[in-house]
């Protein structure tokens, strides 16, 4: 299934807008890469994004770079769980990883930096 993102078929009064042209293909977008927790290894695609640049989607992720803020040093951590996701109710309970997730790590609860679905990786900053 794809997903239009041009106009719509019918008018804000509910009448119907008659099209001069065909949809075209930059018209077009993408389902959303939602990262969950990977089982064995992480999986990453790469997809063809406007003007033929490229993203790195990231489908599951076992570890996140963590950066602690008082000692301004990272680590490669193992995720252990995610603990809340203010961007939808429902990614916490499927355990959606995405920027501002709150998750459990080996050295403590790490909240989300980067953006999964664009950047192909996770990185994050230590909370207290």
């Amino acid at each position: 299934m794809s997903y239009y993102q041009g106009r719509d078929k019918k008018k804000p009064t509910g009448g119907r807008i008659h099209y001069l042209r065909e949809k075209k293909k930059h018209e077009l977008g993408s389902a959303p890469t939602e990262t969950t927790m990977a089982s064995k290894d992480e999986s990453r695609k790469k997809t063809r994004a406007y003007g033929g640049n490229s993203k790195l989607r990231l489908d599951g992720a076992l570890f996140v770079n963590l950066t602690d803020g008082k000692t301004n040093t990272s680590k490669k951590v193992r995720i252990l769980k995610v603990k809340n996701n203010p961007s939808n109710v429902d990614y916490a309970r499927r355990g959606v990883i995405t920027k501002g997730a709150i998750i459990e790590t080996e050295l403590g609860d790490a909240k989300i930096t980067s953006r999964p679905g664009q950047d192909g990786i996770l990185n994050a900053v230590l909370l207290k």
